[in-house]
């Protein structure tokens, strides 16, 4: 199984060295999970894309600290990308900024969210459950890093809210049977995010940041969600 990865941004350089990049902590959260998996790299934002859709059985977009209605012609250029997958039926995952891309691309609204920052773990409840969530829970728990969200779901198409809160109600989306996306960032360590969040101190709010840090103690749900994401890709 070959997965292509849409590298949507770079981890801040000064973290680099201790965490590694997107596609390393995207690869290692498969490694258990999905040892036979080949990847290969994309980086969208110096416009790089396969020559054919089948070059990978698969595709997932990372993160970025962009927001998706940036006015950028990456941005744009990967939106077009995602209706090339959903119109060849094409599976794909979006992580953070790729989820909310992925609903913007099919017509819902992404903007700032008057909840404020979402970080460290949270905790988001099952509402709908696919063939491939196995196995079943009930609660999610993922890291989170954002502060905007998808507003509305587009009008014309269906879309399964598969998980949600009160802070995040659109937090793990589906559509058909080849797209999927999550608020979360399974792919995220807790000395990632703890790192991520001093860094940030001189924009999030210092009750946030106590809030986010305390949360670390909480149990990640991230090797069930990878199991997911596995589930997913070979359904």
């Amino acid at each position: 199984m070959k997965i292509g990865i849409l590298q949507c941004d770079h981890v801040r350089e000064e973290l680099q060295s201790e965490f590694g990049d997107y596609p390393q902590m995207i690869t290692a959260l498969f490694a258990n999970v999905a040892p036979d998996y080949q990847f290969r790299l994309y980086d969208v934002q110096a416009f790089e894309y396969p020559q054919h859709l089948d070059e990978c059985d698969a595709y997932i977009s990372t993160g970025s600290r962009h927001s998706v209605y940036d006015d950028l012609p990456w941005i744009a250029r990967l939106e077009d990308f995602i209706r090339e997958l959903d119109q060849a039926r094409k599976k794909y995952f979006g992580i953070c900024f790729g989820h909310q891309l992925m609903i913007q691309a099919l017509g819902g609204e992404v903007r700032k969210s008057d909840r404020g920052w979402g970080i460290g773990v949270t905790s988001n409840h099952v509402e709908h459950i696919k063939p491939w969530m196995e196995p079943i829970k009930a609660e999610l728990n993922l890291i989170a890093s954002h502060q905007d969200q998808v507003i509305s779901l587009p009008q014309d198409v269906e879309i399964d809210v598969l998980a949600g809160s009160t802070f995040c109600p659109c937090y793990m989306l589906a559509y058909g049977d080849h797209f999927l996306s999550v608020q979360g960032h399974p792919e995220f360590c807790k000395d990632y995010s703890s790192a991520l969040m001093d860094i940030r101190r001189n924009i999030i709010p210092a009750e946030r940041i106590e809030q986010g840090k305390a949360s670390l103690t909480t149990g990640l749900d991230d090797q069930l969600f990878a199991r997911w994401i596995v589930n997913f890709i070979n359904a």
